[in-house]
Parts: C-alpha cells; sequence; structure tokens
C-alpha cells in the first residue's frame, strides 16, 4: 500500500466508517451529514468503480458499501477524497452484519455484483445468496426496492434466480432475454467484469424487486 492510501486508511476511513457498537438510528438517512432522499447499500464493491460513480450521480442519495479487503477500501477512500463525496459511509467487513443492525425498510435498492462464487461444491454454503440472508435483507429493504445481482458464473445465476424465486419476499420481473443480458441504465463496468469478458465469460444482469 502506497502512504497516501496508508494515510486515507488511517485519516479518513474512521470517519465515514458505520459504528456497529452504537444503536441503530431509526431512519438510515439520519447517519449522512447532508439530507438524502434514500439509502442504498453496495455488497463487496471491489475497487469501488460502480459505487464512486453512482454515489456521484446521485448526490441526494446516501449509499453504504461494505468491502472486506483493504486494497479496495484504500482505492475507494482515494476517490472519495478526490471527489469530495459526502454521501458514502462505509464497513469494512461482513455486510450482514450490518444488514442485521440497520432498521426495517430502510434501504430502497441493494447492489450486489460479482460476488465470490465459491465454486466447490462443498463450499456453496457460503455463497452470499441464501435464503437466511434473503431474509434479512428483505427485512431492510422498503417494498418495491430492487436488488441488483451480476454474475459471469453461470451457475452462480442459476442458483440465486432457484433461490429468488422459492423466496416468499422477491419477484423476478424479466420480460424478455434482453431484461438479464443487458446491463442497467447508467451501469458502470467494473475490472473485474472486463476480465471476466476478456475471458470470454458472459455477465448477466438480474433485477429483483421487494414485494
Amino acid at each position: 500500500m502506497r502512504p497516501g492510501q496508508a494515510r486515507l486508511i488511517d485519516e479518513l476511513l474512521p470517519k465515514l466508517l458505520l459504528d456497529l457498537s452504537a444503536p441503530a438510528p431509526h431512519d438510515a438517512r439520519a447517519l449522512f451529514d447532508s439530507r438524502v432522499r434514500e439509502t442504498r447499500l453496495e455488497i463487496g464493491f471491489g475497487g469501488g468503480e460502480h459505487l464512486i460513480a453512482t454515489a456521484a450521480r446521485n448526490p441526494d442519495v446516501g449509499f453504504i458499501g461494505c468491502e472486506p479487503f483493504v486494497n479496495g477500501m484504500a482505492r475507494l477512500l482515494a476517490r472519495i477524497a478526490a471527489e469530495g463525496l459526502g454521501n458514502i459511509r462505509l464497513r469494512q467487513g461482513d455486510a450482514i452484519e450490518v444488514v442485521d443492525w440497520l432498521p426495517d425498510a430502510s434501504l430502497a435498492r441493494v447492489y450486489l455484483f460479482y460476488p465470490d462464487p465459491w465454486p466447490k461444491r462443498r463450499h456453496r454454503k457460503r455463497r452470499l445468496v441464501s435464503p437466511d440472508n434473503l431474509a434479512k435483507l428483505a427485512r431492510v429493504m422498503t417494498p418495491g426496492a430492487q436488488l441488483r445481482f451480476a454474475t459471469d458464473i453461470d451457475d452462480y445465476a442459476g442458483w440465486t434466480l432457484a433461490r429468488l424465486a422459492a423466496s416468499p419476499d422477491f419477484d423476478w420481473r424479466a420480460q424478455s432475454a434482453q431484461d438479464w443480458l443487458s446491463p442497467w441504465d447508467g451501469w458502470t463496468q467494473t475490472k473485474y467484469e472486463a476480465k471476466a469478458m476478456a475471458a470470454g465469460r458472459k455477465p448477466v444482469y438480474l433485477t429483483f424487486a421487494r414485494r
């Protein structure tokens, strides 16, 4: 890690971290210094490309970004500092701990892009998309809120569709193949996605609505 990145980890990150030892606010919008109209969550933001671009385009929206790896956090902090963004709060660690902490019906959208597929069969129970985690997400999402999921792993796409279809809390409203083969409006491609596509893997973009 470069000295500048280390300084951001030491000085800027503590100002943006959620304090999960404190009581959760009654309204998640209170986590942000400026007034925001809604709150969204990105689980595993990687290098932060999507989170930064979306937060910059939507200054009236509060974003919570979760990422366990320090290098990704350092890259995101550098972009936050460079662009002077004040509508991002962070968690370095398990996103589900944030979900457990948040109040009911507090998120207007959840992003889950290219999560670890845990490809070995004996490890698949570690996948983030599970009935238990979907129930937890449903609790903190408002009615009609979107869960946006992207992956380049066919098996994980099928796994996700099966578990969302079995969930009593979400609907998949796709009308045609273009609904899952085309990215969302304003999509910012991540470095991971670019590498996956260069390797010949085709992403899918799935949108589920909270009932």
